[in-house]
Formats: C-alpha cells, sequence, structure tokens
C-alpha cells in the first residue's frame, strides 16, 4: 500500500520561498504520474506539477518560472520548489500519484493515492 507524507509547508510573505517534500513509501510502479496538487478554499483543485515515470516533468501554467519540481531518488521523496510566492498561492498543498503517466493528462479522480496535505500561506 502506497503511502504520501508531505512536509514543508508554512508561512511567508510574498515573494518568498518554501520547498515542500513529499515521502513515498509502499508498494512500487513503472510507470507512474506523481504530482502536487493544491486547493484554496471555496476553488477547485488545480494541478501544479507533475514527474512522469520517464523522468519529465509537467508546470502549471500558473506557476510556470516560479515553482520547479523534482525527484529525490536516493531519499525516494518529491519535491516542489516554490520561489517568488504571491498570495495567490495560499493553499493547501497535496501530493499525490496515479497510475496513469502524466503524459496522458490524468485527472485528480484518476489518482488513487494522496497524501494528508500541508498547509501554504502567503501573506502581502
Amino acid at each position: 500500500q502506497v503511502q504520501l507524507l508531505e512536509s514543508g509547508g508554512g508561512s511567508v510573505q510574498s515573494g518568498g520561498s518554501l520547498r515542500l517534500s513529499c515521502a513515498a513509501s509502499g508498494s512500487s510502479y513503472s510507470t507512474y504520474c506523481m504530482a502536487w496538487f493544491r486547493q484554496a478554499p471555496g476553488k477547485e483543485r488545480e494541478e501544479v506539477a507533475g514527474f512522469d515515470s520517464d523522468g519529465s516533468t509537467t508546470i502549471g501554467e500558473s506557476v510556470k518560472g516560479r515553482f520547479n519540481i523534482s525527484r529525490d531518488n536516493a531519499k525516494n521523496t518529491l519535491d516542489l520548489q516554490m520561489n517568488s510566492l504571491e498570495p495567490e498561492d495560499t493553499a493547501m498543498y497535496y501530493c499525490a500519484l496515479s497510475r496513469i503517466r502524466c503524459i496522458y493528462h490524468p485527472r485528480p479522480q484518476h489518482f488513487g493515492w494522496w497524501g494528508q496535505g500541508t498547509q501554504v500561506t502567503v501573506s502581502s
């Protein structure tokens, strides 16, 4: 059984940086999509960035140029480096895993495993 555990959230002022980390444990799959989602109160869940099993990455338009996703194979973590944070980035951030590769654009309902989330708050 896969387990995902996020860490690294917190409060920061506008323009600041945070690094989120998702520790994965349990079963491993040869093809997958690991992604970071976020959800702000009253808004739909939004995919922020994805990491495909072939090593390719995707970054959402709203965070392109500011966020970067990477995988640390030694630590078995999926990291999200967030720079130039804006108040609009305030949300609960979730790590998720899908058996469908990112190139096929899986929707949230296609992600079978989710972490508990970590809160990111950006003040102006």
